[in-house]
């Protein structure tokens, strides 16, 4: 689990310690301070670029956690996609004394200390969205491999007859992200037999959206405005960042993407992009509000977690975790799932820009 063209300005947390000794939180507001009661909740999230993370995750995570227990605390801290602000930020809620940390990893490699560290201090991790190294109590995303295969099954799709015999540019997720070379894997599965070749592959640090257009022009460059006929990428922002170097060039290929963010979903209403994989991110959150909840009350967790993972390292060994499913979601099928779903309100998809698009696909 999930990664932007669709941007909101964030207060973007630093790698003082102080900020991460500031962490607020709960839903309601309240002061949750340092005394280490026996019911504060940690939120470790790892970047704001990707605007999923404080427009869904963290409220939803939040909203859920008080409706289950009205006196805990969530002490959350974003990091910025740093990983050394993440790492201090984890140990001041060691510090702290909170119980439970939800952690979605900035770069999963190195989490091992941290987990162990808070293994022996005896407080629970739940690694949420990517799967972090060291003996977690449990894991919540989703079938990311699966994700992979949806992707490249939806870009064969829409190259349609002309797929057998496609070349294709793969412009790929974060090196540091533990979804990103499952993303990558399950969609060569399906690439690498049902196109004619793969001509081009970058992997993108941070997940930038800025870098992606750069390869992607380097990719033009290289292959010239005809030499590709699809591009796979890895998620919603660098798509963008994509078609806009391909907009820039001329060149008009099936470009897919992931996350169903604000901005890919209406660039797959007007056609600019061939699909988004929706992921369905309140259950995932919801689940994983529960899991930190009942492991802060010392209560079973097995009917929340029914299948087991082990580490992208093989260390660590039958973490209990919920995986998730996805979509392919083309303009065909938005009104039925991000629409029907109430993502987004019909008035921020439907932009004037996007009316005629939104009436030509049944949204109203």
């Amino acid at each position: 689990m999930n990664a932007m063209t669709r941007r909101v300005v964030i207060g973007t947390a630093t790698v003082s310690m102080a900020l991460a000794m500031t962490a607020c939180g709960k839903a309601g507001d309240k002061d949750s301070g340092g005394d280490g009661d026996n019911k504060t909740i940690g939120l470790l999230l790892p970047e704001n670029k990707t605007t999923r993370y404080e427009t869904f995750d963290r409220p939803i995570i939040e909203k859920k956690i008080a409706e289950l227990c009205d006196d805990c605390d969530v002490k959350y801290n974003n990091a910025a996609q740093d990983t050394e602000t993440q790492k201090k930020q984890f140990e001041a809620l060691l510090t702290e004394g909170v119980k439970v940390i939800i952690l979605d990893s900035v770069d999963f490699k190195a989490t091992k200390s941290w987990v162990k560290k808070a293994k022996d201090q005896g407080v629970k991790v739940v690694a949420y969205d990517r799967l972090a190294e060291g003996p977690l109590d449990a894991y919540v995303s989703y079938d990311n491999e699966k994700i992979g295969r949806l992707q490249g099954e939806g870009l064969v799709k829409a190259l349609g007859d002309k797929a057998k015999k496609a070349n294709v540019v793969m412009i790929n997720g974060s090196p540091t992200d533990p979804n990103a070379p499952l993303f990558k894997k399950g969609a060569h599965t399906v690439l690498d037999k049902q196109v004619g070749k793969v001509v081009y592959e970058q992997d993108i640090p941070d997940w930038s959206p800025d870098e992606a257009n750069k390869k992607m022009a380097a990719a033009i460059d290289s292959l010239g405005k005809d030499g590709f006929e699809g591009v796979y990428s890895a998620n919603d922002g660098m798509a963008g960042g994509i078609i806009t170097a391909l907009d820039k060039r001329g060149v008009k290929v099936p470009v897919g993407g992931q996350d169903a963010e604000l901005a890919g979903v209406q660039r797959v209403l007007s056609g600019k992009q061939a699909f988004t994989i929706y992921k369905q991110i309140k259950p995932e959150a919801e689940t994983t509000a529960e899991i930190a909840v009942r492991l802060l009350e010392d209560k079973d967790i097995k009917d929340l977690t029914p299948t087991k993972v082990n580490s992208i390292s093989g260390e660590f060994k039958g973490t209990p975790a919920k995986l998730y499913d996805a979509q392919v979601v083309t303009k065909d099928e938005l009104k039925d799932t991000v629409v029907k779903d109430k993502v987004y309100k019909t008035s921020e998809i439907c932009t004037a820009e996007f009316k005629k698009a939104c009436a030509a696909a049944g949204i109203k």
